[in-house]
């Protein structure tokens, strides 16, 4: 076994069983990893730096494919279902046999960082991968340790991600040759047949919201940024809804745009690094996020490049829509170094309905934020994930249920305390379709929702009257500074007002039937919080 590259920890490869491997790159630098990525032929470096990749024919998450080892120390904990399937011990250990022998002789690549900007929650992890490229995202996408933290640095967790490694699925009982495998027990991740490197940072947050509700901390599929006053804000939202791209706002400090933890210090960020989608990038709309698209550091997973000049096609949807970015926060000029803000002022959930129904804002009361919360309502947008192809109505509680290792309400519970004893306002925006549904309408101007999140952050609407909502009883904002009066009222924007009806009803009754799965759970205020049928 040869070593190459920086410190490495004295907590050596044959604590993970790994032995016989050729060549071991240890926490090898951005540049290094480039060199590696580049010779190896998993990537190439584009115009002005970054490297762009493939991920073959897997373009987006695997949701079907993720499972959890059944074993006595947190079986009784997991939320089981179609999210969080069973993987039984003897399938885990003959898999883990397979993929360690399947390792030897090959190269690999090592990691060690963490995850959790807190040092109270902190979680101490090694990244061990096939490829130098997805060593790079690890690197880019979790908080890196200081040089003199490597020798010494013991992980907690362990992932070993092996894209070339194939499941059998009649042997391992896994559904396909693709594997996201989490055992709680040996504090270990095993991820195979998929070269989409998102499945890594997915993995190690389900990890955090297994372990920080069990230590009273709410864990949050959300970004939050922090304004001039000091004030924090939390976006929760599923992807497509908006997240990255309205936390990333010129005038506000960035603390994270996907994974934050909720504890009795404030809000701190999970990662080091930022996911984004860059479909359609606008240098106008999303600036910041645009000119990462222009860095050294810099992933881009399936964005269209020309071999001959190295520039790239932002708008080229030809691989998939779920083109992505992976950088450094330190990316974003206005970002926090240290990943910590104070206690939410404001909650914003984001919801991008292609029916074309919610309000593109209202408020919500400390109920209603726990039935929406719960909810998770967003349309899945067309490439997110295989199989999808065009919006579809989506209920995922948390707005992250494939990442939700616990159920729902334990997060709902936590974050019912959370909003009550921290006075925190919270508000619901629609980015999604107006004028009609999804085909019909037109989806919300960035402007117009920019507008709403303005006015929501700074207080601007505390005194504006609002109206309820008839059907879905939130209260709705009469008017907000920069924003049409007419836009605020969704059925107003509909030439048809009774197909408005119609489908404001259908949707109604979707969040009703959803809910049905939480009504025995929660409290009667939360319980009559969701739409009048």
């Amino acid at each position: 076994m040869q070593v190459q590259g920086a410190v490495h920890s004295s907590y050596g490869l044959e604590n993970h069983g790994i032995q016989n491997v050729n060549m071991v790159y240890w926490n090898l630098s951005t540049s290094l990893l480039y060199e590696e990525a580049i010779r190896r032929r998993e990537g190439r470096l584009a115009h002005l730096g970054p490297l762009v990749v493939r991920t073959g024919h897997h373009t987006g998450r695997s949701p079907n494919d993720k499972f959890i080892v059944r074993e006595p120390s947190s079986e009784s904990k997991i939320w089981w279902g179609k999210i969080n399937q069973p993987m039984e011990p003897d399938k885990f250990a003959t898999l883990h046999l397979r993929l360690l022998a399947y390792l030897q002789g090959k190269d690999v690549f090592v990691q060690d960082c963490s995850a959790g900007a807190d040092p109270a929650y902190r979680l101490p992890i090694r990244i061990i991968t096939q490829t130098a490229w997805h060593n790079l995202f690890a690197r880019n996408m979790f908080i890196q340790a200081e040089p003199e933290e490597l020798a010494a640095h013991t992980p907690q967790f362990t992932v070993i991600d092996t894209p070339g490694f194939h499941a059998i699925p009649e042997l391992d009982g896994t559904r396909s040759e693709v594997f996201i495998v989490i055992n709680f027990e040996q504090k270990l991740v095993l991820i195979g047949g998929t070269q989409y490197a998102g499945e890594i940072k997915k993995a190690i947050f389900t990890v955090m919201n297994y372990l920080l509700p069990q230590q009273n901390v709410m864990s949050m599929h959300c970004s939050a940024n922090i304004g001039s006053d000091g004030d924090t804000a939390v976006f929760f939202g599923l992807s497509g809804t908006g997240k990255t791209t309205l936390s990333a706002e010129p005038t506000r400090t960035l603390v994270g745009d996907d994974e934050h933890g909720w504890s009795d210090r404030g809000v701190f960020n999970f990662e080091g690094g930022c996911y984004a989608k860059v479909i359609r990038l606008s240098p106008q709309a999303e600036p910041e996020i645009y000119e990462t698209t222009r860095r050294f550091g810099t992933i881009l997973e399936n964005v269209a490049f020309d071999s001959a000049t190295g520039r790239l096609s932002l708008d080229d949807d030809t691989l998939t829509e779920n083109t992505r970015a992976a950088y450094p926060i330190s990316h974003i000029p206005n970002a926090t170094r240290d990943g910590l803000g104070g206690h939410p002022t404001n909650i914003i959930m984001l919801t991008a309905d292609a029916f074309g129904v919610l309000p593109p804002i209202a408020r919500l009361t400390p109920a209603q934020a726990m039935y929406h919360f719960l909810s998770g309502y967003t349309a899945k947008v067309a490439g997110t994930e295989q199989g999808i192809t065009e919006p579809q109505a989506t209920f995922s509680a948390c707005f992250g249920a494939p990442f939700m290792a616990l159920s729902p309400t334990v997060y709902a519970d936590l974050l019912g305390e959370k909003i009550t004893r921290h006075q925190v306002n919270v508000w619901l925006i629609n980015t999604g379709w107006s004028g009609g549904p999804y085909g019909v309408g037109e989806r919300m101007k960035i402007a117009y929702t920019r507008a709403m999140v303005h006015a929501a952050l700074s207080g601007e609407l505390t005194e504006v009257a609002t109206i309820p909502d008839p059907i879905f009883g939130v209260a709705v904002p009469a008017s907000v500074p920069d924003v049409p009066s007419e836009v605020l009222n969704p059925r107003n924007t509909w030439m048809d007002k009774e197909a408005y009806d119609t489908q404001a009803h259908k949707l109604a009754v979707m969040f009703s039937e959803n809910f049905k799965a939480f009504n025995d759970q929660v409290s009667s205020e939360v319980k009559v919080a969701g739409p009048k049928l």
